[in-house]
C-alpha cells in the first residue's frame, strides 16, 4: 500500500513484480465527464464466478455527494450491475476508462457508483507529495435560498440568488463569512437558490464541487450579499475536515492499559459495530453520551478527542461489582476533565492520589472508584495473562515514561 484516501474511497497499490505492466498497458482515462445516457461497461471481478464480469448499462445521473468521512466528491450512477468484487474494477465508455467502480445502492435494483476520472486525478495530485492530506472543502453549513419568507426577512431583490450562510465554519471574528451571509457566487460560476451550479449545458451539481477547482494557496473566491451589499471575499479553505472523533486514516488505534482497563480515542472504526444497531444508539443518546451527541462536532480548547473505554475489562478483582463500561466516554480523572488520551495517560502518570476517580460522560452510568497502586500493580500481571506485548502504543509508552503529555 502506497497511498489510501479512505474519505474518497480511493488507495494506490505497488506490484512486486512492476514487469507486469510491460504486458499490460494502462487504459486511457477520459479527460472528461461522460454524459448521461452514454453506454458504459463496468469490468470486474464480482461474486459468483473466478473470470472476469463485464456488464452493460449508461450513465444515469451525475452529482456531488458526501463520501463518508467528512469527504464529498463527483459521483456517476450507472445502470450496470455492480456487485461485491467489483470496487475498483474500470468503467469504460468507447475505449477509454471513465471511472472506477466503488459501491451499490442497497435494497434497490440496477443502481450502481463510480468514482469519476476527475475525482482520481485530484486524489493522485493530493498523494504526488507522498502523503494523503485529504481533500479541500467548504465546511460551513449552508441552506437553500427557496423560502419567500426567508428572503423577506433577509430584504433580498428578487434577482438576488444563492445560498445561505446557516453557521460559519469559525466563529472567530476575523473569519470573513457571517450568520446570514448569501453566497450568490463561487468564482466566476453563480449559485442558484438551490445551491447548484450548471456543469456544462443540461448538468447541476451542488456548488461545493468547484472547490476543488477554484481554491488557489487556501484561498476560494467567494462574492456574498450581506445586509443588502455586494463584496468579494476570500474564505480560508483547508484539508479534510478536523472532527471530534476523527478516523484513523488506515492507522492502528492508539491504546493504554491501566490495571484491567483499556483506554483509546473515539473513531468511526470504533463506532462502526455500534451504528449499525439502533438500539444501541438510541440508548446512547438517551443517555447522552458524546458518541451519539457529537458527531461531527469539531475539537475545541476543551477536548481534543473523546477518549473510550475501548473493551470490556479484562478479569480482575479490581472491578468486581462494577458494570461493564465497554464504549463508554471519560469525562475526568479525579475531577480533573480529560483533553485527549495522551492527556489521561499523563493524569495517570502524575497522579498521587491513593484512590482513581473515573467520572464517565453520560446522564446516568456509575462512577469508578479504584486503587491507584493496586492499578499499577495489577498491569503486568494483565498484560502476562492475556499475552499483550505493550501496555499501550508507542505513543501513549512515550508519554507514561515521561517523554511527553499534556
Amino acid at each position: 500500500m502506497v497511498a489510501i484516501g479512505r474519505g474518497i474511497d480511493l488507495a494506490i497499490l505497488k506490484l512486486d513484480d512492476e514487469s507486469f505492466f510491460d504486458t499490460h498497458p494502462p487504459v486511457p482515462r477520459a479527460s472528461l465527464l461522460p454524459d448521461v445516457r452514454e453506454a458504459v461497461l463496468a469490468y470486474g471481478y464480482p461474486t459468483g464466478g473466478t473470470s472476469l464480469s463485464i456488464t452493460k448499462g449508461i450513465v444515469s445521473r451525475i452529482e456531488f455527494v458526501p463520501y463518508g468521512f467528512g469527504s464529498a466528491g463527483l459521483r456517476i450512477q450507472i445502470d450496470a450491475a455492480i456487485n461485491p468484487g467489483n470496487s475498483g474494477g474500470p468503467v469504460i465508455a468507447g475505449d477509454k476508462m471513465v471511472g472506477l467502480a466503488f459501491s451499490k445502492a442497497t435494497n434497490a435494483q440496477n443502481i450502481g457508483y463510480i468514482i469519476p476520472n476527475e475525482e482520481v486525478e485530484v486524489f493522485l495530485k493530493d498523494v504526488s507529495d507522498g502523503k494523503y492530506d485529504g481533500k479541500i472543502g467548504l465546511y460551513d453549513d449552508v441552506q437553500t435560498l427557496e423560502n419567500a419568507s426567508l428572503r423577506q426577512f433577509l430584504q433580498l431583490e428578487k434577482g438576488v440568488e444563492g445560498v445561505v450562510v446557516q453557521r460559519p465554519y469559525v466563529s472567530d471574528a476575523a473569519y470573513p463569512l457571517k450568520e446570514w451571509d448569501v453566497i450568490t457566487r463561487i468564482g466566476e460560476y453563480p449559485i442558484d437558490n438551490q445551491g447548484m451550479v450548471k456543469l456544462g449545458s443540461n448538468l447541476r451539481v451542488r456548488f461545493q464541487y468547484r472547490v476543488q477547482q477554484l481554491a488557489k494557496n487556501g484561498k476560494l473566491p467567494l462574492t456574498i450579499v450581506r445586509g443588502g451589499k455586494q463584496m468579494a471575499i476570500e474564505l480560508p479553505v483547508g484539508g479534510a475536515r478536523k472532527l471530534l472523533i476523527p478516523d484513523l486514516n488506515g492507522g492502528y488505534p492508539p491504546y493504554f492499559i491501566y490495571g484491567p482497563i483499556v483506554f483509546s480515542r473515539a473513531s468511526p472504526e470504533f463506532m462502526s459495530g455500534m451504528t449499525s444497531n439502533a438500539a444501541l444508539m438510541n440508548a446512547m443518546a438517551f443517555n447522552a453520551s458524546p458518541l451519539a451527541t457529537r458527531r461531527g462536532e469539531q475539537p475545541d480548547a476543551q477536548r481534543e478527542e473523546l477518549v473510550v473505554v475501548s473493551s470490556p475489562f479484562f478479569p480482575h478483582k479490581l472491578v468486581t461489582g462494577y458494570g461493564n463500561r465497554f464504549g463508554s466516554v471519560i469525562y475526568s480523572i479525579n475531577k480533573v476533565p480529560v483533553r485527549s488520551l495522551r492527556h489521561l495517560v499523563t493524569l495517570l502518570r502524575d497522579l498521587k492520589d491513593e484512590l482513581v476517580v473515573i467520572h464517565f460522560d453520560q446522564r446516568a452510568g456509575e462512577t469508578m472508584v479504584l486503587p491507584r497502586k493496586g492499578m499499577l500493580e495489577a498491569t503486568d500481571a494483565v498484560l502476562t495473562d492475556n499475552g499483550i506485548r505493550q501496555q499501550g502504543s508507542q505513543d501513549m509508552l512515550d508519554v507514561w515514561n515521561g517523554k511527553g503529555g499534556k
